[in-house]
């Protein structure tokens, strides 16, 4: 290398994206996990924010061992274990089901994060959460400032 030649270039980091999850349907939870790991996968910094009925996506399992997000309402199977048969549906079709979501968004480093008024308003405690998973849980005011520089996608 001389000095003539022009310095190396480099690249912006890549902007941050936060997946805004309020719905607690099973679709769009396991969703928000599948675009959470695939920007995490590319090397982009994500942050999950679970708020109202989306928190219950990340609910601790049940007494018998079932998962917490079981519980979601799945389009047309309903809430009694239809997330569950949705879940196993998708994973016959060859796609990741919601706990190959869960620990590869961990594996990835997706920041998740539970927030504190949509518990609340779901009439849910933090200790109901999946402990497992590494989340916090914070204010929107926390989600904004990871996501300032960068996108929101609302599911």
């Amino acid at each position: 290398m001389s000095i003539f030649d022009p310095p190396p270039i480099h690249p912006p980091p890549p902007a941050p994206l936060g997946v805004l999850l309020i719905s607690g349907t099973f679709e769009r939870a396991h969703y928000a996990l599948v675009v959470a790991t695939a920007a995490a996968a590319v090397g982009r910094p994500v942050t999950l924010f679970a708020t109202n009925g989306g928190c219950r996506a990340f609910l601790g399992p049940a007494a018998d061992g079932t998962p917490g997000w079981a519980a979601l309402e799945a389009h047309g199977l309903g809430s009694a274990r239809g997330a569950l048969a949705r879940d196993a549906k998708l994973r016959e079709q060859g796609v990741a089901g919601f706990a190959e979501l869960l620990a590869s968004a961990a594996e990835l480093g997706v920041r998740l994060i539970v927030c504190d008024a949509g518990l609340k308003a779901e009439g849910l405690r933090p200790e109901q959460l999946d402990a497992t998973l590494n989340g916090e849980v914070a204010g929107v005011v926390t989600f904004l400032a990871e996501t300032e520089a960068g996108q929101i996608i609302t599911l």
